[in-house]
């Protein structure tokens, strides 16, 4: 065990004991957000817990295999198979232990939005859209769309959608940790269907995801920089909502951040939705730049939605799927779009965790 893990283990130690004797206080239980704080906590912390307890068993089965071996030939030949137990239970533990992204657990806000390519841009918007929402639906969660503009075509000039896991979910890894990777440009290859030659073009579409933790930090938001639209929902945002000016648009001047809300059937709950979006997006604009004074920051999503920025490819001729940034290559794109995405997305957590743990 590495030399800095003693102290790490027994601060993670430590905060458990200290979970549990929260959680068995009913107090406690009095205060809804604080209790799920503290759920997510000790649900956070089980996993770890777990590898070490099993890594302490397993030390103590290879300290009495090594003490009998001397005696009994059958210990000695447990020994190697131990000692291998015992290093790969110390590697899951150093790695469960390293720095993890605070809001790996968190719901997220995903906007999609059509670049270069006009019309063809908008539908592949669209196409991304569902393959996003398809997903979710796989995993169980919850995936509500905000506001949405469409083009002539039926596609999206921009979308946003908010993704929430599973009610009661208290996993370590939530929607953020399986999605972050996602924003960025996206470059599709195919023929458009308003090509009459039959020639491929390569458009791209921008995405953006951020997270919307429980309970959104203060974030000071002055309303005189705010430019409030209301306007007649439309398309996507269910029955009955098309028929007042309840759709919300708000604008943060100092920023350019636009957030639309249509889902709801009131102007006034589309506006604390909205305020609510715009709230994280704001929050994880800050941490952003925190980051990347503190570092190197975080990779940038979408600065210019070009094709030439882009984080992937979807290229329809040869149903194939390229992530440029691992390079990811499978021939299964019309699956990934019908929202089998974890093999991707696996392939993305494991080089992030492997350049974490090179970090270290």
């Amino acid at each position: 065990m590495s030399t800095t893990q003693p102290s790490a283990i027994d601060d993670i130690l430590a905060e458990h004991e200290g979970l549990q004797a929260q959680m068995s206080d009913p107090t406690l239980h009095n205060d809804p957000a604080a209790a799920r704080r503290v759920g997510k906590r000790f649900a956070q912390l089980s996993p770890i817990m777990a590898t070490y307890t099993k890594l302490k068993a397993a030390q103590d089965d290879l300290e009495a295999a090594r003490e009998l071996a001397a005696d009994d030939p059958a210990f000695a030949a447990e020994v190697p198979e131990l000692e291998q137990l015992v290093d790969e239970l110390e590697a899951t533990l150093t790695d469960q232990l390293a720095p993890r992204d605070p809001h790996d657990g968190d719901d997220v806000v995903l906007e999609v939005k059509s670049g270069e390519g006009g019309e063809e841009s908008a539908l592949f918007a669209s196409d991304l859209a569902r393959m996003y929402l398809k997903y979710c639906e796989r995993h169980g969660w919850k995936a509500t769309i905000l506001g949405v503009t469409e083009s002539d075509l039926g596609g999206y000039k921009e979308a946003s959608i908010s993704i929430k896991s599973k009610p009661g979910d208290e996993s370590p890894d939530g929607v953020w940790a399986r999605l972050k990777f996602e924003g960025g440009v996206h470059r599709v290859q195919r023929v458009p269907v308003t090509e009459s030659q039959g020639r491929i073009h390569t458009s791209a579409a921008g995405v953006l995801i951020y997270p919307e933790p429980d309970e959104v930090e203060e974030v000071q938001i002055d309303e005189s920089e705010l430019r409030i639209d209301v306007y007649r929902s439309s398309g996507k945002g269910g029955q009955g909502v098309n028929t007042t000016d309840s759709a919300v648009r708000i604008t943060h001047l100092p920023t350019g951040i636009v957030v639309t809300c249509q889902n709801e059937r009131s102007q006034l709950q589309n506006k604390a939705r909205a305020m609510q979006v715009l709230a994280a997006r704001l929050q994880a604009a800050r941490e952003e730049a925190a980051d990347a004074e503190a570092a190197e920051g975080r990779a940038a999503q979408v600065r210019t939605v070009d094709r030439s920025e882009r984080i992937r490819t979807y290229n329809f001729p040869e149903n194939r799927i390229t992530d440029h940034r691992i390079g990811y290559k499978a021939h299964n794109l019309d699956a990934v779009l019908a929202g089998d995405m974890d093999a991707l997305l696996d392939a993305l957590v494991a080089a992030d965790r492997q350049a974490r743990l090179q970090a270290e």
